[in-house]
């Protein structure tokens, strides 16, 4: 019997054939899709191509054919879930191919969206829809993601053709386009991805699917996940899965949407739902800065024209803040969450658990143990030493004016090096990280031109990503916990005007008490 490499998730009122506890198998996004399925929450019907096959694929440059049998099985069982087919020119199934790491490393790796999508089946969409532009919509955003994904062709180029098209029309947004603009561009599109790299595009279904696959492999290895693994202390020989998923459309029209959100405040750790959504959108939109995405709810308007999904869509937001809710109570933990409304049907594209500042991580770890969610002992192992000694350093007073020069709490100026939209390639700051920029238009398929995602209202969907710091302050809030070693179970806690301990005044026995009243500490400084 042939190894099993290919995990089903996903449709209503089905199982999936993994759970949250199989990340070294399924990855992150796979463990936790079977997870959502399992839970009952609504998830497209796809399937999750392990880890390990990974590794096989660096070892043999290609796809086995057990692996072919079993996608192509596979597929077979998401059509009769959705009730449509792959490469139909009728009633026609699209897919998406996502990375999905054991560790989360958001922005990293490569996605590409509207697999199977040709000169046939596009009418097929047309008929099945009744919605021209969106169809036509698609067709232009699988060339220009499979176009630079998976064939290599610029970005920028291919970017290039849609800028022109707005200008001829007179026109800021993609959504003023109508269908015959789209129609139009996709046959420039088709043309120019020839030109730039000497192929044509693939207009065969399984031939898409392939090459979309083979490129989240190669993704692993390129320089920014690289990079990103050896910050993070993410093992190379971990690999990443793969999750092929059956589309669904935030970009039918009026009645479609789809968002990004954190269960909390990513950047303060505040207990308030933090997220951006788009109507008549797909998911690389909200990250791209193309378009301004707009609040997730009322409480996050920042202005009066802003336009909420809780107030533009409200049976759908109060189905989410239900989901969230139960997600948040069954990980025990802040979650990073996506989502897409296809014409009033709310589906869940992702969860996991969310990336925080230093600042946040200590006031959720807080707020949850006084919440009963998680014990003084789990909320201390959540907040590492990096993110203590981080809360620490002199930080830009967020109360001061723009223009003061990045005034410091502790009366120093922050150092860093300033990025332009208009340089080569990205430019990193001392410690060799990135720079976060403002919105603008930006590449939304794997964050080529810049690794971090732009975002307006603070930390967006993978913009919060840890980095670590070194400084005069370090040793003021200290606590060592050794989880399994009684021998090295002491901590010292030094605080301003405090010490705490037994005998000697700086050391105590009960690690977890001290560890926890450092972090309470940190979080009533602010």
């Amino acid at each position: 019997m042939a190894k099993k490499f290919v995990y089903l998730f996903g449709g209503r009122g089905t199982k999936a054939e993994g759970n949250a506890d199989m990340k070294a198998i399924l990855g992150g996004k796979g463990a936790n899709l079977a997870e959502m399925t399992n839970l009952g929450i609504p998830v497209p019907p796809g399937f999750t191509i392990s880890t390990e096959v990974c590794s096989v694929y660096y070892e043999t440059r290609g796809l086995s054919k057990d692996l072919m049998t079993q996608v192509k099985e596979a597929i077979k069982k998401v059509e009769r879930a959705m009730g449509l087919g792959f490469g139909d020119a009728e009633a026609p199934l699209l897919f998406s191919v996502r990375s999905g790491a054991r560790a989360s490393m958001p922005g990293m790796m490569d996605t590409v969206l509207n697999l199977g999508i040709n000169d046939e089946t596009v009418q097929g969409l047309i008929k099945m829809s009744g919605n021209e532009r969106f169809a036509w919509d698609c067709y232009r955003r699988f060339i220009q993601m499979y176009g630079e994904v998976v064939m290599g062709a610029d970005y920028d180029e291919l970017e290039e053709e849609l800028e022109k098209a707005k200008k001829r029309k007179g026109v800021k947004l993609d959504t003023e386009l109508d269908a015959k603009d789209l129609k139009k561009l996709v046959a420039t599109m088709k043309d120019k991805v020839k030109k730039l790299t000497g192929t044509a595009l693939p207009t065969d279904p399984m031939e898409q699917i392939w090459g979309g696959i083979e490129a989240v492999f190669k993704s692993w290895n390129t320089p920014r996940a690289i990079t990103y693994r050896k910050l993070n202390s993410i093992p190379d020989e971990w690999g990443t899965a793969v999750n092929v998923q059956a589309m669904v459309f935030g970009n039918m029209g009026e009645g479609s949407a789809t968002g990004v959100a954190f269960t909390r405040d990513p950047a303060t750790g505040e207990h308030v739902f933090y997220g951006e959504y788009l109507k008549n959108a797909q998911g690389e939109d909200v990250v791209a800065g193309i378009r301004t995405p707009q609040p997730i709810n009322i409480k996050g308007k920042r202005s009066k024209t802003d336009v909420s999904m809780e107030e533009a869509l409200p049976e759908q937001y109060d189905q989410l803040v239900e989901i969230y809710e139960n997600l948040e109570e069954h990980y025990r933990d802040m979650q990073d969450i996506e989502f897409t409304v296809q014409e009033g049907n709310l589906w869940m594209l992702q969860t996991r658990t969310g990336k925080r500042t230093a600042a946040a991580a200590v006031h959720i770890a807080v707020d949850m143990v006084n919440e009963g969610l998680i014990t003084k002992k789990e909320a201390v192992q959540r907040v590492n030493p990096d993110q203590i000694d981080q809360l620490l350093h002199p930080q830009i007073d967020p109360k001061a004016k723009r223009g003061q020069g990045g005034l410091l709490r502790r009366g120093r100026r922050g150092r860093g090096e300033e990025g332009h939209e208009g340089d080569p390639g990205p430019r990193r700051d001392l410690a060799g990280r990135h720079p976060r920029h403002e919105r603008g238009t930006g590449n939304p398929h794997g964050q080529r031109r810049h690794d971090v995602p732009r975002g307006s209202r603070g930390p967006g969907h993978g913009q919060v990503l840890r980095f670590r710091c070194s400084g005069p302050h370090r040793g003021l809030c200290q606590a060592e916990v050794h989880p399994g070693r009684p021998d090295r179970q002491e901590g010292r806690l030094h605080l301003p005007g405090r010490n705490q301990g037994r005998g000697d005044p700086g050391r105590v026995q009960d690690h977890t008490a001290l560890a926890f009243g450092c972090l309470r500490h940190a979080h009533e400084m602010g």
